[in-house]
Parts: C-alpha cells; structure tokens; sequence
C-alpha cells in the first residue's frame, strides 16, 4: 500500500486504467453471457420446443442446438422489447462499461492522487496572498504532487524568511533614522552652543586664549564624531552588497589570527582573553576576513561588559564553524532580534562610545555567510554569543 501511495502519477494512472478495462472486460463478458442467456429463454417460449428436444437427443453431447430467432410480431410486447434490448446489450455493452470503467479508474486516480495535494495548494496560496506566511504545506506522499508540495513549503519558507528580513530592514531603517536625527543633532547643538559662545564674548574680550583654544578644540572633537558618523554611514550602506571570498584555511590559522586581536582588545580593555579551537587541521574553505570581522565584534562587545574575563571557543558541528564568545559580564537584557539590531546600544553611555553596530554587521556577515547569530545568557552567568558560518 506504501509503495503505490508512492508511485509517480504516470505509472499510477496506467495502472489505474489498466485495472479499469480488466475488470470492464469482465464485466462486459458476464453481461453478454447473461444477455444471451436471458435472450435464449425467450425464445424458447416461441419455438416447438418437442422438435428441439427431440434434434438434441438425436445429436447427442456434442451436437448443438441453437434456438432460432422468432418473428417479432409472435412474440409478447414485453418479451419483444427485452430482447431487442439484449441485441443492444450484445452490440454495445463492451464498448459502454469499457468507457465506464475508464472514467471510474481516471475519476478514482483524482480523488486518490490529485485532489488532496491540489487542495492543500489552494489554501496555502490563499493564505500567501493574505499575507498568512506562518501555515506549513504538509503532503507526506512522495510522487510529483508530495514533490511539488515540499517546493512550495520551501517557497513559503523562502517568503516567511524574506519578509521577515524585510521587516527587520524595515525596523533598521527606522533606527538608522532615529540614529541620524540624533547623532547627528547633538554635535550640531554643541557647535552652535560654541558658535554663539565666540559670537557673543570674543568680541567683548572675555574670552582669553586658552578658553578659545578649548572651544576650538572641543569643536572639532564634534566634526570629528560627525566624521566617524559618516563613514560608519558609509560602511553600513556596502556591507550588504560585500561578495564572499572564500578560500582555503585550518582552524589552527584561524585560531591564531583571531587570539592576535584579542590580545590588543584585552590589552586596551584592561581585561584578559582566551581563545582556544577544537578544529585541528582540517582544511576547509570560508571568507577568513568576515570571520575575523565578526570576531574583533564580539570579542570587543564582550571586553567591553566583562567583569574581568572573556572567552572565545572555535568547533566545528553540522557542516559550520562555530564562534561562541563567552565573558563573566551581567549578561543580556534583551533577546537576540533587539540585541543585534542596528544603533542597539546597551545603556545612553554607549552613545559616547560606538554607534552600536558591532552585534548588527556580525549578524549580517553570519547570514551572508549562510549562518546564524545567537545571544542567550551563560549558566553560571555572563553573556555568550554563538556565531555560526557555512563552510565547504
């Protein structure tokens, strides 16, 4: 029964129409058998039934006796319409329950191989058009129809995906707003403060030297964040357009590299940092500097709220090279989807310090990469961040 479920719809609807015409043949044959049996006692009535006993015992077993057709006119109307009708069934019944048959064997392949699969995909186009991307398409057969319909739910799970990285861009582009109109109008106000500060005591002479040269110079500390904010601008705008590069590399490679800039971040951060990898020597292609990108993120995000301490561990699982950053921090307050969101910071100190990209670009080089990026709090407390990237 598994295995005809499973069959292609080609060999089911052969199959189907074979059985139909075998059982309409039969079926054809039977009623003819009985058309000519029930025409033969009819005529039986009409007949000298003495002079064809009497021939039969004459030719013994194998000598045959066939009643001969009576004139129409001696026969009852009943009888005569019964036996015009087995002439009707002799000529044409093959042909009609033949017909029959086929039509009940292609209506019954339908009802058995087509109609279900062909509601499901009704419904669940429906509901893609109202928008409903949350419905799997489940069809467990596995001839064409199961096939078409687990490309359908990857289609589904495609458009689930894409909208819901659109909304996420959605939700990016309101933060980078937000982020303009705010790290932009606070370096605006002070210099305007600065401005109107010369405007109005330099020519008065209550300004001397010094306090000018200090007005000066915090001036252009503003340029210069608004400079650092143009060009994280800038970076931001390329980073979804970055091609992969892949090439050959080991974990050790990669091990080493990533504890190099660890060791500058620890050094500045004041904080120690270890970084180990369970990869060994086998070879495997991925873009070293994504990888190595996401990892200076991490590792400075993890430095940055840790108490004293952070890890990094490289493995291999399931096909991916596996980050998982650790530090012994107060860990995360926020899921995964704000945490990594563009402009994300963790606390109004952070404005001063980075416009809180580091987690969003580590998340977008993890997908482009055909990975994911995770946050969730370490058992024994501290945050941990799993960065996870394909590898081949």
């Amino acid at each position: 029964m598994e295995k005809l479920r499973n069959l292609s719809l080609k060999k089911t609807l052969v199959l189907y129409l074979a059985a139909g015409l075998v059982i309409g043949f039969f079926l054809s044959a039977l009623l003819v058998m009985s058309a000519n049996y029930v025409q033969q006692q009819i005529w039986w009535k009409y007949v000298d039934q003495e002079v064809y006993l009497e021939a039969m015992n004459r030719g013994g077993e194998n000598y045959e006796v066939v009643v001969a057709r009576p004139p129409l006119e001696t026969m009852s109307a009943s009888d005569g319409r019964i036996s015009e009708l087995c002439d009707v069934l002799d000529t044409y019944g093959i042909l009609v329950i033949s017909m029959a048959a086929s039509c009940l064997a292609v209506y019954l392949f339908y009802r058995n191989k087509l109609q279900k699969p062909l509601a499901i995909l009704r419904e669940a186009s429906r509901k893609i058009g109202a928008n409903q991307l949350d419905c799997p398409v489940i069809y467990e057969n596995r001839d064409e129809m199961g096939q078409l319909c687990r490309e359908f739910e990857t289609m589904r799970c495609q458009l689930e995906e894409n909208n819901r990285k659109m909304w996420r861009m959605v939700e990016d582009e309101k933060a980078l707003r937000a982020a303009i109109a705010h790290d932009i109008r606070s370096p605006l106000a002070v210099l305007r403060g600065y401005q109107e500060m010369l405007l109005e005591f330099v020519p008065q002479g209550c300004l001397d030297q010094r306090q000018t040269e200090e007005i000066l110079r915090d001036g252009m500390g503003q340029l210069d964040r608004l400079d650092g904010f143009i060009e994280t601008m800038r970076r931001l705008t390329r980073l979804e357009d970055r091609p992969l590069q892949l090439a050959a590399t080991t974990g050790k490679k990669l091990e080493a590299k990533i504890r190099k800039s660890a060791g500058a971040l620890a050094r500045e951060a004041g904080k120690s940092c270890q970084v180990t990898s369970q990869c060994g020597m086998e070879e495997f292609r991925v873009d070293e500097e994504v990888i190595l990108e996401v990892a200076e993120n991490l590792l400075s995000n993890a430095l940055q709220y840790a108490a004293k301490e952070a890890r990094a561990r490289l493995f291999l699982q399931k096909g991916e090279l596996v980050l998982l950053v650790t530090d012994d921090g107060c860990g995360f307050s926020e899921d995964t989807e704000t945490v990594t969101r563009a402009f994300h910071r963790g606390n109004v100190r952070d404005s001063l310090q980075h416009f809180g990209l580091g987690m969003y670009i580590s998340r977008v080089y993890c997908e482009k990469h055909g990975g994911t990026l995770l946050t969730e709090n370490g058992k024994e407390g501290g945050a941990a961040v799993r960065a996870s990237f394909k590898i081949s």
